[in-house]
């Protein structure tokens, strides 16, 4: 039998899209004489529709389009469509998260989710209704056993803790399933892919049955799909692999060994590269910005990074660069931002700051009186900044792309109402060391954000010799230490116990918890880590939790 996996980009609730491209999967899939053409999980909705699901209309209208999807695709070959079907039970929530079997004209069967992840980005129960029990589907005289995406997350030795009391694999395995397709909307975040592979392999070696993984590919809003779908032999071995962060369609015959093209899985820089630039690139295209995004180039690394990005995703042509300074910023700022522009061929204005900057303070002096001047009188030249650039964007219909990295919005080192002003937080999932991992990147081949960009002390330039080591650790420390606390969860005296320095754990981990009221008002970011800030970390701001800082841990059920 030829299968052909379709690893499509969903727009969520572009039902009309979504219909017309799946339609063209399988017109492409029959030309090459597939039996069977399977879509990622939730392929006619698009991945997270979140409470779209609550609107009535919204289901109507899946519904809808699956049938016209069965009733207009060829013959001669049967479909695996992600979908919402309603529970006609009275009890449990009202709906499946489904994937139906489509051929000869009707739905032929429809096979439910039995695994509802509830953890990090995910939200399924608050939704769906668990598949009541596993049912094979039949295809060409083959019996496939059918599970969507958090189905096969069910090995301890691959995932440490199992979170669910049973396994559908195991289950569709008993029922006399000859094959295992998995049907997934399976987000990016760098390293996962690793873990991915190996649930994969064991699952296949194990019950020694190909498996077919077909994942989404595309952005959507925080969230990147990174695709790189595969199927995996009865040995365990990779066989074939579709192409990353991009959408294909491959075939692949199990009447021979099942190979194919395996396409190169990017990894580390170069995955969050390219996730980056997808999530960029979605975002503006499914939300309509047309005439591009708009950035406020400071001549620091941040900008640049975002700049390069923006440039890749978009195109020059959309790219409109801004530089603001005021009397603190070095001339060098200036001059990098000219280059940076002119090496990428973007739109780049200057619009100086310096006098509505004494303006503010003129207009405030009365206020002020007798008060020394501190970060306040530093903030407003990033709030004038932001209502410059909010101006362009609303004036021209760009999106507003804030820079701000992770390691900033971690500490509160960033200005409300300033530079977090923006639409879309394009780094702010990036450590900024990673930040320069993506600069050296993007200059793997000739120069093109200038060195001294790179090589400069960073600084907010918000008054004179300022540095940002003024205000936080060396980011190679605090980066350490913020990945230990919000992405790995451990707590404070964990973190010490590895042996750094109490009083900088004590200060990194108080000020995080302290500006979750800042991260609360960001604009959303691209997620690629394993802990976001954003939907999938949801820390209380108004809390009186007090953390022991001692280096003997006696709470033994501290996370780690």
């Amino acid at each position: 039998m030829k299968i052909a996996l379709a690893q499509m980009n969903s727009i969520i609730g572009d039902f009309e899209n979504n219909s017309a491209k799946i339609l063209e999967y399988i017109a492409r899939a029959r030309e090459q004489n597939a039996e069977l053409v399977i879509f990622p999980e939730l392929s006619l909705v698009g991945y997270p529709p979140k409470d779209l699901l609550l609107k009535p209309n919204f289901i109507e209208q899946n519904l809808d389009a699956l049938d016209l999807i069965a009733r207009t695709m060829p013959g001669g070959i049967t479909a695996m469509v992600g979908c919402v079907q309603q529970n006609t039970s009275p009890v449990g929530r009202s709906l499946f998260n489904s994937m139906a079997v489509l051929g000869d004209g009707h739905i032929q069967s429809v096979h439910n989710k039995s695994l509802l992840p509830n953890y990090d980005v995910f939200d399924e129960k608050r939704y769906f209704e668990p598949g009541p029990m596993v049912s094979l589907a039949r295809v060409a005289g083959k019996k496939i056993g059918l599970s969507i995406c958090e189905d096969l997350w069910t090995i301890q030795g691959v995932l440490g803790r199992v979170l669910y009391h049973q396994d559908p694999l195991a289950q569709l395995a008993q029922a006399g399933a000859e094959i295992f397709i998995n049907a997934a909307a399976s987000p990016f975040a760098i390293g996962k892919n690793h873990i991915r592979s190996r649930l994969l392999s064991e699952h296949a070696q194990n019950y020694q049955r190909p498996l077919i993984y077909v994942n989404m590919v595309g952005g959507n809003d925080e969230l990147v799909f990174d695709g790189a779908s595969c199927v995996y032999g009865p040995d365990g071995n990779l066989k074939a692999r579709c192409k990353s962060f991009e959408e294909d369609l491959l075939i692949v015959d199990l009447n021979g060994d099942c190979s194919g093209p395996i396409n190169p899985m990017p990894k580390g820089i170069d995955s969050v590269y390219k996730g980056l630039v997808l999530g960029l690139r979605d975002y503006v295209q499914k939300c309509g910005f047309r005439k591009g995004v708009v950035i406020g180039l400071s001549g620091g690394i941040d900008s640049a990074v975002v700049a390069a990005l923006a440039v890749d995703a978009l195109g020059a042509d959309m790219v409109h660069g801004v530089a603001m300074p005021s009397k603190f910023n070095a001339a060098s700022s200036l001059t990098d931002s000219e280059i940076l522009a002119r090496n990428f061929g973007i739109e780049f204005s200057v619009i100086p700051i310096e006098q509505l900057r004494t303006t503010f303070l003129d207009v405030l002096a009365p206020s002020f009186t007798g008060l020394k001047e501190d970060v306040t009188e530093e903030n407003i030249q990033a709030r004038i900044r932001g209502t410059l650039l909010m101006a362009l964007s609303n004036k021209f219909g760009y999106l507003l792309l804030s820079t701000g990295n992770k390691s900033e919005m971690s500490m509160g080192y960033c200005t409300l109402y300033g530079d977090m002003a923006g639409g879309l937080g394009l780094i702010s999932d990036v450590p900024k060391t990673m930040v320069y991992e993506l600069a050296r990147y993007i200059n793997r081949d000739r120069e093109i954000i200038p060195a001294n960009i790179i090589t400069k002390l960073p600084s907010a330039e918000l008054r004179f010799n300022q540095t940002d080591q003024d205000s936080l650790p060396p980011y190679e420390l605090l980066d350490e230490i913020l990945k230990l606390y919000i992405e790995e969860e451990q707590c404070a005296e964990q973190i010490i116990t590895r042996g750094f320095d109490p009083e900088i754990v004590k200060k990194i981990i108080v000020t995080v918890d302290r500006n979750e009221y800042k991260r609360k008002q960001a604009a959303i970011g691209i997620k690629v880590t394993s802990r976001a800030f954003g939907s999938g970390r949801r820390v209380p701001i108004a809390q009186g939790f007090k953390q022991s800082f001692t280096t003997t841990i006696k709470n033994t059920r501290c996370k780690g």
